[in-house]
């Protein structure tokens, strides 16, 4: 294979790819990959990363280093005087000293407690994330439907403008044989006018759902790109039937979190009332050194092992663990209103679905019903028994038939995708 030879199959076959109808399950994901508060997920994780490190050093050594030139009013002297009436030792004024410390924790139950509560926070926000990402699968289905119902309008129109340009052959050559008005073909042409002007408008109207669809998704998706109108069916009456997660909504997942997070904080104040055990030790030169009463620089060292406790709190603990026990009730109804809100918006939507099966299967029969009667009027329009404007009429009505048609198929498959969004299904 030559290479320009290669590059026209490849350039082809990408044509075929981007000919190919939209699916809305892939429009949902790119835009949910699109979305630029998916990269935060990242961000907090990396965010979190740093502090619980921060944490798992504190159970490192810490080493410190001061210095310190002091001057007191008044110092220790000894009771006893000598022969010349001075005491026997007075502790000097001027103190200096220069020494390194080092401190290691040996028990410390707020370290591991405050790791937890980092790990559940961390956990919450990057719930709270795919809990607002999730929103975009809605603005896809908004475009998406929006887009595919003025396309299948047009496909309804694009059928009536090709009976109408029949209609209107047939009128000009009755015309131009004296069998037929020039009123008649001027009142099909100025119909069929009137439907182009309506299929321009519709396919304005596409070509800004598609432009909307693209920002969404983040991709370029050309203007005369064809929707596949999704089959979801068996996916919505396993939804209705509670075959399905009707708990899959992130949301859940961030209750759940929130609730962990306020448990690991109520356990953070239970370790903060416990006590500490740390091991210390300084070594120093100073003037005077440990011995005071030796007013000269020399080395010394210290050392020992410090417990910390903070036995009474006046309640605190107590009251902060009250905090958190509102704070998960806070949540729990939050959490009721949010269930709440879905009932309510799934029930809505099969109310829906219900009423446009049935409204698909009367429109069928009414297009049945349309179709005979403008047969019937196209023909007597032939026979020149029944006037354009006649014809007309039953012409409109039979494109108003299935247009509502059109219309009540791309509703129902919105109010499926509608209710799987709302449980948190993906759809397929």
């Amino acid at each position: 294979m030559t290479v320009v030879s290669a590059l026209v199959t490849g350039i082809s076959g990408e044509v075929r790819a981007q000919q190919l109808p939209l699916q809305l399950g892939d429009l949902q994901q790119a835009a949910v990959a699109h979305d630029p508060r998916t990269t935060e997920l990242a961000l907090l994780e990396s965010q979190s990363s740093l502090r619980l490190r921060n944490l798992a050093v504190q159970w490192l050594p810490s080493a410190s280093v001061e210095s310190q030139a002091q001057f007191q009013s008044d110092a220790p002297t000894a009771p006893l005087l000598t022969p010349a009436g001075k005491p026997v030792f007075a502790a000097p004024k001027q103190n200096y000293d220069v020494n390194a410390g080092l401190n290691q924790r040996l028990f410390d139950p707020t370290v591991a407690a405050r790791a937890a509560v980092e790990r559940a926070q961390l956990a919450e926000s990057q719930a709270r994330v795919r809990a607002a990402v999730y929103a975009v699968r809605q603005q896809v289905n908004d475009a998406f439907f929006a887009a595919a119902t003025l396309q299948q309008r047009v496909a309804v129109l694009t059928a009536t403008i090709a009976e109408l340009q029949g209609r209107l052959d047939e009128a000009n050559a009755r015309v131009r044989e004296g069998t037929a008005l020039p009123a008649d073909a001027a009142a099909i042409e100025a119909t069929l006018l009137q439907r182009q002007q309506d299929e321009d408008e519709l396919r304005a109207g596409i070509r800004a759902a598609l432009a909307r669809l693209a920002t969404i998704v983040g991709r370029p998706i050309a203007p005369d790109a064809t929707l596949s109108l999704p089959d979801l069916t068996t996916q919505s009456d396993a939804a209705r039937q509670g075959t399905s997660d009707e708990r899959g909504r992130p949301e859940y997942e961030q209750f759940a979190r929130t609730r962990e997070r306020i448990e690991r904080q109520a356990d953070l104040a239970s370790a903060q009332a416990q006590p500490t055990l740390s091991a210390f030790g300084r070594a120093g030169y100073g003037k005077p050194g440990l011995d005071f009463i030796q007013n000269e620089w020399e080395p010394y060292a210290s050392g020992g092992v410090r417990l910390q406790w903070n036995a009474w709190t006046w309640g605190s603990t107590g009251r902060e663990k009250d905090v958190q026990s509102l704070q998960a009730k806070i949540v729990a109804a939050d959490e009721a209103a949010f269930t709440q809100t879905l009932s309510a918006s799934t029930e809505s939507d099969q109310a829906t679905i219900d009423h446009l099966v049935k409204a698909l299967a009367t429109d069928a029969r009414i297009i049945d019903l349309r179709a005979q009667v403008e047969s019937t009027a196209r023909a007597r329009l032939q026979e020149n028994v029944l006037t354009a404007s006649d014809y007309l009429a039953r012409n409109t009505e039979l494109l108003q038939a299935r247009t509502a048609q059109a219309t009540h198929q791309v509703e129902l498959a919105q109010a499926r995708a509608r209710l799987l969004t709302t449980l948190g299904i993906e759809v397929h």
